[in-house]
């Protein structure tokens, strides 16, 4: 049976001075740096063989995409189901304001950290991102995709590749800006997860999609 990659490429450092959880909302664009994390993974990824480029619809995640396909002369594919994930607090500062874990009219928000309570589901965001990688894989079988999309649903799509519990602390994710995490199928089968973080000379003093600094 065929050997097929497909690789989740998580977006570059967005600019956002007011550090906000941008979520779903439009118009954020990749920082400075991180247009250099993009052509980073572009570097990283150009002597693959990759055959199919597809992004999420978020501008962050079409600006990642554009030095991943221009090696190999390949369209950008746009698919819904690598969106980020939904979030309740959306478009306000974690910690900050409205968003207050001690503001009791946020607890309901918190109440059940296992579906979790402020956002999308974390099975929801799972199934959505496996259909699109199954998807992928079978475009280019032998061969080598690209999703660039974003941290939580590659993160979930990981936990659940790898058989651990989709509930985790945030903190100890294993998905930084520009980082590659490659799904190795032979077949239709699952056989091994790798993980590179082409960009990370370039993470001292970088914020994350909560605002927070990375280091």
């Amino acid at each position: 049976m065929a050997t097929t990659t497909v690789h989740l490429v998580r977006h570059g450092e967005v600019h956002n001075p007011e550090r906000i959880l941008y979520g779903r909302l439009p118009g954020y664009r990749l920082s400075d740096r991180g247009e250099q994390m993009a052509s980073l993974v572009g570097a990283h990824l150009a002597d693959s063989d990759i055959a199919l480029v597809r992004s999420s619809p978020m501008l962050r995640a079409q600006q990642t995409s554009a030095p991943i396909a221009g090696p190999h002369g390949l369209e950008i594919d746009t698919d819904q189901r690598l969106i980020e994930s939904g979030n309740h607090f959306e478009g306000q500062r974690m910690g900050h304001g409205q968003a207050k874990l001690s503001d009791p009219r946020n607890w309901r928000w918190f109440l059940n950290p296992f579906r979790p309570s402020w956002g999308e589901p974390y099975r929801e965001q799972v199934a959505r991102v496996v259909s699109a990688v199954h998807d992928a894989r079978a475009a280019v079988e032998g061969r080598e995709a690209v999703l660039v999309l974003h941290q939580l649903p590659i993160w979930l799509t990981r936990l659940s590749a790898e058989g651990r519990p989709l509930v985790h602390d945030p903190r100890r994710r294993q998905c930084g800006l520009c980082s590659v995490t490659s799904l190795r199928f032979v077949g239709p089968h699952l056989a091994g997860v790798d993980y590179a973080e082409p960009a990370a000379a370039l993470y001292a003093g970088a914020v994350d999609a909560t605002g927070g600094k990375l280091s």
